[in-house]
């Protein structure tokens, strides 16, 4: 179905959008054709003109094709409630991925805040994982000449990622260098692989949330680890997606199941862009969003739940289909799709509701793959399992993986009031390993009391001490006095109220 480049080079993108080209020929979006005009100024938007226009919060020109018009906007107060609480699962995120995954799945259903978004996906994807084991090696790649083969093609993608965002909107400004950058590094990191032009608005909106390194390595755990297989060579992977997809229609909705069945119209035709992109050139913004945050903490089971409720919504109903009596109409009805099916709200909370699991997508894939292998042999690509979300890829890591440390952006003094925090600063790591210090010695005096005979010689070969044995009395016996029962529970509760702020105190603050 699709080739890799031969000797000639790789061929320029298929005009018209199909995929009968070479695997970097994914169709270029609607906002393709408006591109050039802008793509051709300088190198940052505002000696270009462009701050003068007014941008949305996501980045976006105001009156653009990626602008968007009324949002439901979150209460400021709720807003910084579910920062607070993104912090202290950030901070002690092995301990919530090991016990509390179901509540990191609820908040994560619920929208990650903005400000913490991208260090969220980083963790959830294992991208973090993956950067602290590999240290230095992005810029090993980044350093590195490159496959002229590839280079040219990424090249000729770059203005073509969101052309009306701030940071994609000027030729050779920072946002297409450092989507240069990414891209050429995976080319080079997995060169069986190569490039395919879907990775690039991935990577473009990675890069929205976060630097180039580590937009990277959560651009590989996306290839290998949530999409295997989704762009390599033949597009294997995809083509069995998309019957899986088509069977568990059948499921979930008869009527539009039928409608497609009887127009003989093959779901490459309409889920190769939504999968391969991740809807990120298919929903509104805040709705991809939405759908990213879901989608790295629980993996693809998002994406086909969200290509059936869309499927659903468009052609579930005698009504819908009277509008699409051809296969032509049909395939433009799942082109331009209703906004409303596509608003944030709605469309994440049947996302939620829809009952499409793991274990039905993987029974699918295994009755899919044994129909392939009759009808068309063995898998020329054979991909690495695929794992489904955060906690699969957590439980995967082979051998002893690092604790995962916050990277702040602000560091303070440990005693430094933070503006707007009413109460005492929490003490320093130092200050309390010295508090349990002192602990642990009150707690070791008070079992020294119970011994028969409290001497100073005694005592002092219990410490260790060598000075010769004297029956001398204890100068100051109230030290070694037994410890009341009663002070006991006074001394756990201490030491728990210690332990639970040592647990929740930051080892960053964002501001």
């Amino acid at each position: 179905m699709a080739k890799s480049p031969g000797e000639n080079g790789p061929r320029s993108p298929a005009a018209g959008g199909s995929l009968s080209g070479t695997r970097e020929s994914l169709s270029p979006g609607p906002d393709a054709v408006a591109s050039d005009e802008l793509s051709s100024l300088g190198s940052d938007s505002e000696a270009n003109g462009f701050a003068e226009r007014r941008i949305d919060k996501f980045g976006f020109i105001v009156g653009s094709q990626g602008a968007e018009g009324a949002l439901e906007e979150v209460p400021l107060e709720v807003l910084r409630q579910r920062e607070s609480k993104w912090l202290d699962m950030l901070n002690n995120w092995d301990k919530w991925m090991a016990k509390k995954h179901k509540k990191i799945r609820l908040r994560c259903q619920k929208g990650i805040p903005p400000s913490l978004r991208g260090r969220a996906w980083q963790y959830l994807s294992g991208g973090k994982v993956k950067l602290q084991q590999n240290p230095g090696k992005f810029d090993e790649l980044d350093m590195s000449p490159g496959d002229s083969k590839w280079l040219d093609v990424i090249e000729r993608d770059l203005h073509r990622q969101f052309p009306f965002h701030e940071m994609f909107v000027s030729r050779g400004g920072h946002g297409q260098q450092d989507l240069f950058r990414v891209l050429k590094a995976y080319t080079l990191y997995r060169p069986e692989e190569g490039y395919c032009q879907a990775q690039a608005p991935i990577a473009a909106v990675l890069l929205m949330h976060m630097p180039a390194e580590q937009a990277f390595w959560c651009l590989v755990q996306i290839c290998e680890k949530y999409l295997p297989g989704y762009y390599s060579e033949k597009l294997e992977a995809i083509q069995l997606d998309g019957e899986i997809l088509f069977s568990l229609l059948q499921k979930v909705s008869p009527v539009a199941h039928k409608h497609l069945s009887r127009q003989k119209i093959d779901p490459l035709l309409y889920m190769t862009e939504w999968f391969m992109c991740a809807f990120a050139r298919t929903l509104p913004w805040s709705s991809v969003l939405r759908v990213w945050d879901m989608f790295f903490c629980e993996g693809v089971k998002i994406i086909f739940r969200v290509g059936l409720v869309l499927l659903k919504q468009a052609l579930g109903s005698p009504e819908k289909l009277k509008a699409c009596q051809g296969q032509y109409e049909t395939i433009e009805r799942l082109r331009s799709l209703s906004p409303k099916i596509m608003q944030e709200a709605f469309l994440v909370q049947e996302v939620v509701e829809l009952p499409v699991t793991e274990r039905q997508i993987e029974r699918e894939h295994l009755i899919q793959l044994r129909r392939w292998q009759e009808t068309r042999g063995e898998l020329q690509c054979r991909p690495p399992p695929r794992l489904h979300g955060a906690k699969a890829i957590l439980e995967a890591e082979p051998g002893p993986r690092p604790t995962l440390q916050p990277s702040p952006s602000i560091r303070l003094p440990p005693d430094a009031l933070v503006p707007g925090f009413k109460g005492k600063p929490k003490p320093s790591k130092q200050i309390q390993k010295e508090q349990k210090e002192q602990q642990n010695q009150e707690k070791a005096s008070g079992q020294l009391d119970k011994t028969p005979m409290p001497t100073q010689a005694k005592v002092a070969a219990a410490a260790g001490d060598a000075c010769p044995p004297q029956d001398v009395p204890l100068k100051d016996p109230v030290h070694l006095a037994p410890v009341p029962r009663d002070s006991a529970p006074l001394d756990s509760a201490h030491h728990r109220s210690q332990e639970s702020l040592t647990s929740q105190e930051s080892e960053d603050t964002y501001l």
